[in-house]
């Protein structure tokens, strides 16, 4: 039996928040399931002065604090006697050539290693030229692989730059730009509930559909990320990757196969057939809002016109969509947290049975519910009984809750680790997907921010949006679904 290589996970930003709360506790119940290789070390690198105890220590605190599962003592024990921890400056050389003195040390002989990049984006090129220069991305004797947290730039040019950056020392099937809303199981069901149910593929097309809206709505403020939210804004924050996540697998042609090459070139080819918008389509399909009250956020610019909502509509130019409208939104403060995408099909093209003139019969839906009520709704019209001809909506649901049972969704940074560490790229975003990505926003974003177009409207917090957003579907006929 061929001897297996150690593999370690060398987490950068390992003192930080999303450390803590997601990256640990996720390796901790991927290595509780026995997914994780048999021998996996973990090496948290950052500038806060941890021993290798101490460190244990508040990977144990966030455990208790924010792990959703149960686990012994025991567990813990074996899982905790492989953690480690390298404190080193970002920037420094010497520091790095310390690393890899580490993680030699630790692995005793050739090992698999996955960096991941928990740190700010600006921080990124650094680490992966220190990387380069002290030869850690070497294949030598095992693979290496560098996953990359969202942002992946702030507009197209600096994602080109990163890109550019990050392949003179990495090749493409090294890098894994990672987005969490794909590793949701209820995202990944978007395909599955596409492709392996011959029932739905027939009608996911112009003919049958009247349009699609994507929701991502977020109860709370900017909160604790005023100061860097004010700097990015809603655009950049979600829907340059979450909502445009969403739409491609909607939208997409299916894939050939279910692999990473297939999958991801079906997405770029679904992105590819968006046109960009001029000054003008961006003045009329897009609507920009802050919440009332933003501007006195700590750290927030007092003039400042960062939108903290944003709808879009966007068009298709392919043979499947042509003509059909894509209605995406996203905001803070708004009347609840939900993320769902609404498929609304077309009415029935003769009213066969006998109603008043003012009543129309009402369309069918199917409603993907991503979270916080996972699952699937179709809806559809029955007869209302000791009626003559009335009908009512009447829903057929899936939960998976009730399903699959209350605990059964892990953590969707728990499947994106996995998936990184088997070489399964499936999940993670291509540089080519990133760059023809921005390329939709950028317009967008510089009509806004150097014509001021269309202008910054306020709507107040806990609403579904403002007033010029129900404006944009109400000139096609259409409202917004909120489900």
């Amino acid at each position: 039996m061929t001897k297996q290589n150690p593999t370690s996970v060398i987490i950068f930003g390992a003192s930080g928040d999303l450390a803590q709360r997601k990256l640990a506790p996720s390796l901790f119940n991927l290595f509780r399931k026995r997914k994780t290789p048999k021998q996996l070390n973990i090496i948290g690198f950052g500038n806060t002065p941890f021993t290798d105890e101490t460190f244990r220590q508040r990977v144990r605190e966030g455990m208790d604090q924010f792990a959703n599962f149960k686990f012994t003592d025991e567990e813990w024990g074996i899982f905790s006697k492989n953690l480690y921890y390298h404190q080193g400056r970002y920037t420094d050389l010497a520091d790095f050539k310390k690393l890899g003195e580490r993680l030699s040390e630790i692995e005793g002989g050739p090992a698999n290693r996955l960096f991941y990049m928990a740190i700010p984006p600006t921080i990124f090129p650094n680490i992966i030229d220190l990387l380069g220069l002290t030869g850690q991305l070497l294949e030598d004797g095992g693979w290496r692989r560098v996953i990359v947290e969202k942002p992946f730039g702030t507009d197209l040019a600096s994602a080109q730059a990163l890109n550019q950056q990050a392949h003179k020392v990495l090749q493409e099937n090294q890098i894994y730009r990672i987005d969490h809303y794909l590793g949701k199981e209820t995202v990944q069901n978007i395909l599955f509930t596409r492709f392996a149910n011959t029932i739905f593929e027939p009608i996911w097309n112009r003919n049958y559909i009247d349009h699609v809206q994507i929701t991502v709505a977020e109860k709370v403020g900017v909160e604790h990320r005023a100061g860097y939210y004010d700097s990015v804004g809603v655009l950049r924050d979600m829907f340059q990757n979450h909502l445009l996540q969403l739409l491609t697998l909607v939208a997409m042609e299916p894939p050939s196969s279910f692999n990473a090459t297939a999958l991801r070139n079906e997405k770029v080819k679904l992105l590819s057939a968006i046109q960009p918008m001029t000054p003008a389509q961006v003045a009329e399909n897009t609507v920009r809002a802050q919440y009332a009250g933003y501007r006195n956020e700590p750290e927030v610019k007092p003039e400042s016109s960062t939108p903290t909502y944003a709808a879009l509509r966007f068009f298709i130019n392919n043979w499947r969509w042509q003509g059909v409208p894509f209605y995406l939104r996203s905001g803070k403060n708004m009347a609840e947290k939900q993320t769902q995408i609404i498929i609304r099909f077309k009415e029935p093209p003769l009213a066969m049975f006998p109603m008043p003139p003012e009543k129309k019969m009402a369309p069918n839906m199917l409603v993907l519910y991503i979270q916080p009520d996972e699952g699937v709704h179709l809806r559809f019209e029955a007869k209302a009984p000791d009626t003559v001809s009335e009908t009512r909506s009447v829903d057929m649901e899936f939960h998976y809750a009730e399903a699959f049972g209350p605990t059964v969704i892990p953590e969707s940074y728990e499947r994106l680790l996995l998936d990184a560490i088997q070489g399964d790229a499936s999940l993670f975003t291509r540089a080519d997907e990133v760059e023809t990505a921005w390329g939709l926003m950028d317009p967008i974003l510089q009509t806004w921010e150097t014509l001021q177009t269309p202008p910054v409207v306020v709507y107040a917090p806990n609403s579904w949006g403002p007033a010029e957003a129900d404006a944009l579907l109400t000139r096609d006929g259409r409202f917004w679904l909120n489900e």
